[in-house]
């Protein structure tokens, strides 16, 4: 069967990471970053990459609980806190998203959910703002093809270092690099409401989704070749549909182009600013 690499080189991985951040904050004149610490594994990797890319005096993490959030989450945001050596803020989103839902009647566990992710992520930027930070991104490669995420809420971020890196792959690299093991061995959960887990969200395994993905985007093959390797008919169908569906998720907005020389389409690298000679 066609599998996905679980045992990469690690050290390269690192040696690739930890530079990618130096040079994406400091090329544009910043020199530090704040991110969202959920006491999840993969708020902790990128936590643990900055402080190794830039420095603990340079890293802010950002604790921004709902009343609902588990104390747990909070204690193991903490353990890498007290890891790294970092400066840290409690925001509490209570106060934020209460107060949007105020007179709407009774809100779905979605909405709920967007309005946390969007009250963090404005907690992140007007950081971003006040200390003149970048905000770093957490979102890891399975849950940005799946569109496993808010737009504008936890998906957005000024430089993401672990988005081409599966949820399973990324377990692997929080080993190698000594997160505390209470962080890498629990259940995966955004912290959205009250038990919420992400794989009983999404009905299967980040194993079994991180080898499907591998197969269709890594290996590109084709419907009939991925079943006849043992991946049931209905799986293939409810995934490819999710990564074909949140293609805008992973875009800027579409601009109709107009005139020669338009916005996204036409400068896209900081080249293109550069005069020819």
């Amino acid at each position: 069967m066609h599998r996905l690499d679980l045992n990469l080189n690690y050290d390269m991985v690192e040696s690739i990471l930890i530079p990618f951040i130096r040079n994406e904050i400091r090329k544009f004149g910043f020199n530090s970053v704040v991110l969202g610490l959920s006491g999840g594994i993969d708020s902790a990797v990128v936590c643990e990459l900055a402080v190794r890319a830039l420095g603990s005096e340079h890293v802010l993490a950002l604790m921004m609980p709902y009343k609902s959030s588990s104390a747990e989450s909070l204690a193991h945001a903490q353990l890498m806190v007290d890891r790294l050596g970092i400066e840290a803020e409690t925001v509490p989103v209570t106060g934020v998203v209460d107060a949007f839902f105020e007179g709407k009647g009774d809100a779905s566990r979605l909405r709920r959910g967007n309005v946390m992710a969007r009250s963090r992520m404005l907690c992140l930027y007007d950081v971003s703002a006040r200390d003149g930070r970048l905000v770093l991104g957490t979102s890891n490669k399975t849950e940005l093809l799946l569109g496993y995420g808010t737009m504008f809420g936890d998906m957005a971020s000024a430089v993401n270092p672990i988005g081409d890196l599966y949820k399973t792959q990324l377990r692997g690299l929080a080993r190698h690099l000594g997160i505390p093991a209470p962080l890498i061995e629990k259940s995966p959960s955004a912290d959205l409401w009250e038990g919420q887990s992400d794989e009983e969200d999404l009905g299967f395994s980040y194993e079994s989704v991180d080898q499907l993905l591998y197969m269709m985007l890594e290996e590109r093959m084709e419907r009939e070749a991925i079943l006849a390797e043992g991946i049931a008919p209905a799986f293939y169908d409810r995934v490819r549909g999710m990564v074909v569906k949140s293609q805008y998720k992973r875009m800027m907005p579409v601009i109709a182009k107009i005139s020669g020389r338009t916005p996204g389409i036409d400068f896209r690298y900081a080249r293109d600013w550069q005069e020819v000679k």
